[in-house]
């Protein structure tokens, strides 16, 4: 098991290590979409089966490393497949990088993260169990707090995979239908600050934390009623 460990961390270090090696990050930028989006339109009228399926692929791969870039992808789902054709595959695509990311991080370091630091980590361990979705989901509809951070994290902790990748695909809409739909005005966008505003943010933030404050009040009406 301690060799199959190494060798897939160093599977995912190369991989990484390629993406900045060769400048992939180039293709992953607004400038470079917004210079070939007609081109990209283009291929895609011609080969639609194939650039799904490629940027699909592409978008997994991304968000599974935790390369950045993401954003920019988001927006060209937008651009080239159009609002809902767009949100479908991102969705979906976001759900299975994350999950993945989410896997590779529980299955190089969660158990030697809980052997050494166990007894400290009893507390959170107990709370992810408990209200592990109600987190996950507010950590998701925060655009501030970074998307590998969340996959890194939460790979470390108790919650369930299944119940990972469900909070995080619906927890993520939203966000994610957001910047699908900017990409429809690519021309338009200069900067992804253009997209995010204080006031968007601010709705996320209180979008995401409702369901945490609902049930901490329905427990504590709970526990009245059961005093009296």
């Amino acid at each position: 098991m301690k060799n199959v460990k190494v060798w897939i961390g160093i599977a995912v270090l190369a991989l990484i290590a390629a993406f900045f090696i060769f400048d992939l990050g180039q293709y992953l930028s607004l400038e470079y979409l917004k210079q070939k989006h007609q081109t990209i339109l283009d291929f895609y009228a011609a080969n639609r089966v194939l650039t799904i399926g490629g940027f699909f692929l592409v978008y997994v791969a991304a968000t599974a490393l935790s390369l950045p870039g993401a954003a920019i992808l988001t927006l060209a789902a937008g651009a080239v497949f159009g609002l809902v054709t767009g949100l479908i595959i991102v969705s979906f695509a976001s759900t299975i990088g994350a999950t993945l990311s989410f896997l590779i991080s529980r299955f190089l370091f969660r158990d030697t993260v809980q052997n050494k630091f166990g007894s400290y980590l009893e507390t959170i361990n107990n709370g992810v169990e408990k209200e592990g979705a109600f987190y996950l989901f507010t950590l998701r509809l925060i655009p501030a707090v970074p998307f590998f951070a969340v996959n890194l994290l939460m790979g470390l902790t108790p919650i369930k995979t299944i119940v990972y990748a469900l909070v995080s695909q619906l927890g993520m809409l939203p966000g994610t239908a957001v910047f699908v739909n900017a990409g429809n005005q690519l021309s338009k966008i200069d900067s992804i600050g253009d997209i995010l505003s204080p006031q968007l943010i601010g709705a996320f933030v209180l979008l995401g934390v409702f369901p945490i404050i609902a049930k901490k009040l329905i427990d504590i009406y709970q526990k009245r009623t059961t005093a009296q």
